[in-house]
């Protein structure tokens, strides 16, 4: 046969989602994971050393207090850049810029001597790691379908949040070295990892690989791409593979997600409950030093019960979203009979959503309980407290894996972006929620404060009433809207002809 009639039947074979197979995605799934880490490292390793720097600095630890919150501000602005640059320019790119701006404020951080350079260099530094769980799940979302994304994404949120468990435990070691070398060993950490990422981790950005099958221009987007595609077992056809084209830069991708009505109720929830536990962590070690008398290094410690739910929670969470996804699949094909990857009216609310009332009940009953333990601290043994933020971990994360991996399943043109907008709301709530948990505490007391904090989660729980009841209409209309406009421009091109 000629080689111009191969390439030609090539063609009409249908290509696979993507070129990668399982040893290969694993493979990125862990760089992406172990990427995710540094914003949580950077956030949770600084808890146990709170009391020593505002000695150290002589400041107070209110205004210590005020660095947790300029970090989690920037780590929700920023990721609304990164987010889209990583859509458009690609993934290898958008890390490498972000890794560097962390690695620079690390090391300003460990040189800092005064106040003001610790918390503008702290707001750097989350500027450069907020990124990493955006960029990671849409590195997740690039390589897998929905049917099997669950799974994947619990993973990478399980790797992503190893950082609340061993963090402050780390954090409190390495206290008693001084709380500069808190920084010393991010710096290390960072600079090693940046390396192998660059040396490991393909680009996968649909829109300039395709499904990893084309060969791009550019040498960044190339390698090590290419040596994916000679050792993968899936067969491809690099002639049939071509990457959509690069569309601009869209800053305002993050906030039209956010105010859609199509995302808005189920990203409004998730930010409230995200917020009650950033308060709930950042409390833990003053709270535990003042009612139980710990020293930094139990106070890191007492974090790994959190940590540990966080990470066995979405692990599991993340298989059960792929055999509920199944279900209703099997389920939606037998009544409409098409396959559930592009189909619009897919009930992917049904799909994804189900777990989250359940995990939000749990999240209430353990926040209730740690709130007035500690009250009680007096008659209460101290494993308690400590219990009950282990389901807190739990029930947060797995939250937040299913409402992420449902905003990827609904926006897969713009996973970054989705991402990045659910970072938006989640840190911004949590900044203020941090700001204010000590002094509503030394206002209302422990118990009160927690009491107050259930009672914003029960009104939250109203945006997932309004997903489940409205969300797949509104997404109909949406998908409606795009294909008209799809429509009406060529349309208006031949016109204008």
């Amino acid at each position: 046969m000629p080689r111009e009639n191969q390439i030609r039947s090539d063609e009409r074979i249908i290509e696979p989602y993507t070129i990668f197979d399982k040893r290969q995605k694993w493979l990125i799934v862990v760089i992406a994971s172990t990427a995710a880490t540094f914003s949580g490292f950077a956030s949770n390793i600084y808890f146990p050393a709170l009391f020593t720097i505002a000695h150290d600095l002589n400041v107070s630890l209110e205004l210590i207090n005020l660095t947790v919150t300029s970090y989690l501000i920037l780590q929700g602005i920023t990721p609304s850049f990164w987010g889209p640059l990583s859509d458009v320019k690609g993934r290898r790119l958008t890390y490498c810029f972000t890794f560097l701006v962390f690695l620079g404020a690390c090391v300003g951080l460990a040189e800092s001597k005064n106040y003001a350079t610790l918390i503008v260099l702290r707001s750097l530094q989350s500027a450069g790691s907020a990124s990493t769980i955006a960029v990671g799940a849409a590195v997740i979302g690039d390589i897998t379908t929905r049917e099997d994304r669950g799974g994947f994404m619990g993973v990478f949120q399980a790797g992503s949040l190893a950082p609340v468990a061993v963090g402050p435990v780390i954090g409190g070691a390495l206290t008693t070295l001084g709380w500069r070398a808190i920084f010393w060993f991010l710096t290390i950490y960072s600079g090693v990892f940046l390396v192998l990422l660059i040396i490991l981790l393909p680009e996968t950005l649909r829109s300039v690989v395709s499904n990893g099958g084309a060969r791009p221009s550019s040498l960044i987007a190339r390698f090590p791409l290419t040596l994916y595609q000679r050792t993968t077992t899936v067969t491809f056809y690099p002639q049939a593979a071509h990457a959509a084209k690069t569309n601009r830069i869209d800053l305002t991708g993050p906030f039209c997600i956010l105010f859609s009505k199509q995302a808005a109720p189920i990203i409004v929830f998730l930010g409230v409950y995200y917020a009650v536990w950033q308060m709930t962590i950042t409390a833990m070690s003053t709270l535990f030093q003042s009612h139980y008398d710990l020293t930094e290094a139990q106070t890191g410690l007492i974090y790994i019960a959190n940590g540990t739910g966080s990470i066995i929670g979405t692990m599991i969470t993340g298989k059960i979203l792929d055999v509920d996804y199944r279900r209703v699949e099997v389920k939606h094909k037998s009544q409409a009979g098409q396959d559930s990857q592009n189909d619009a009216a897919f009930p992917i609310e049904k799909a994804r959503l189900r777990l989250v009332p359940i995990f939000a009940a749990l999240q209430c009953a353990s926040v209730l309980i740690f709130g007035w333990t500690i009250q009680y601290s007096q008659r209460v043994h101290i494993a308690v407290p400590i219990v009950t933020t282990f389901f807190t971990g739990w029930a947060l994360v797995s939250t937040q894996s299913v409402i992420m991996t449902y905003l990827i399943d609904v926006f897969p043109d713009k996973k970054a972006a989705a991402s990045a907008s659910m970072n938006l709301a989640r840190c911004l709530l949590a900044a203020g929620a941090t700001s204010i948990v000590i002094p509503l505490i030394d206002s209302v007391g422990v118990g009160w404060t927690f009491t107050i904090a259930v009672a914003v989660l029960l009104v939250a729980l109203a945006g997932v009433v309004i997903q489940w009841r409205f969300g797949s209409k509104w997404r109909l209309e949406a998908h409606v809207k795009g294909m008209s406009l799809e429509q009406d421009g060529p349309m208006r091109e031949q016109t204008n002809r």
